[in-house]
């Protein structure tokens, strides 16, 4: 199957609206509040789509010490695929932001220059997540959705063995450049490991459900028409699952004249620079962190 990482975008948008349902419950899970055309100046045509993530109980203990009962997320991501921006920020807690650029490619990561324009000098920290190998919380263990044991009917691909990343095709890598930024005296270090250990969680979960999904997808929505009508119905039912009735979710492909639109004023400006944007600045002493290889929603965390 030529060009598999565009073949993935039906699966990650399928990926996402289906997660994002089935983590939310009454009072607590994915709001959307904007799905829409964006156009972009460098990037082009893409998708943007803004969320609001209940998620108070789903906090550890300490982290429920110190925000209000009603707390949200808010998520904004700019969908150019296949290169995205994802950033999430919280008005109770103005000094925290994350900022997440993803790249798919044909490959098996082995592109260690994909974000060729960060800075090199910086410390980092290059996570590789295995779907099939990699161990996940247990409480999210499914073995339906375990990679290793699962056999897609419809594409042949599955079964995932030790070493399978030499052996399969087709194959991707999605990369992950992952900033945190909390700069709370007292908390940062240890709010910003947590976050990180979340992010990898997420993304982990995130893309075994998106591989063992496959046979729900491949072949039913191979439009972007049908996958927008898909998101468009399952939005609207998370929406009144979580207890909030808004206005119909109206969401269109006909992307509107650049000079007709104006960009949100949130909307990051393309990050390819060696200079970050003010709002990701981290303090000289404490370098950013980040970890390699999505998603979407935050699943159920443990104290």
């Amino acid at each position: 199957v030529p060009d598999f990482a565009l073949q993935y975008r039906i699966g990650q948008l399928y990926m996402i609206s289906k997660h994002s349902h089935e983590q939310s419950d009454r009072g607590e899970g994915v709001e959307v509040v904007q799905n829409e055309p964006y156009e972009d100046p460098n990037h082009g045509n893409g998708q943007l789509t803004e969320k609001r993530v209940y998620l108070n109980s789903k906090l550890p203990s300490w982290a429920r010490a110190v925000v209000p009962k009603i707390f949200y997320v808010t998520e904004k991501a700019w969908n150019y695929y296949p290169y995205t921006i994802t950033e999430y920020t919280c008005s109770f807690l103005p000094k925290f932001s994350i900022h997440i650029e993803t790249k798919y490619e044909d490959n098996k990561g082995s592109n260690d220059s994909i974000f060729d324009k960060e800075a090199k000098d910086l410390e980092r920290e290059v996570c590789f997540i295995d779907i099939a190998s990699d161990e996940i919380p247990e409480r999210y263990y499914k073995e339906s959705e375990d990679p290793k044991y699962f056999k897609s009917l419809k594409t042949g691909r599955g079964q995932l063995k030790e070493g399978w990343r030499d052996t399969h095709q087709p194959i991707m890598c999605s990369y992950k450049l992952v900033t945190v930024k909390f700069e709370v005296w007292g908390l940062q270090t240890r709010v910003e490991q947590f976050v990180h250990k979340v992010v990898r969680d997420i993304l982990l979960i995130g893309h075994r459900q998106a591989f063992a999904w496959v046979d729900e997808w491949y072949g039913k929505y191979m439009t972007m028409d049908e996958v927008r009508e898909f998101e468009r119905a399952t939005q609207e039912a998370t929406n009144k699952k979580i207890g909030i009735f808004p206005p119909a979710i109206s969401i269109s492909n006909i992307s509107m004249p650049s000079s007709t639109r104006s960009a949100p004023s949130s909307a990051p400006s393309t990050p390819l620079s060696t200079d970050a944007p003010e709002f990701l600045t981290v303090p000289k002493d404490r370098p950013r962190k980040k970890s390699a290889p999505e998603t979407l929603t935050l699943p159920d965390l443990a104290k």
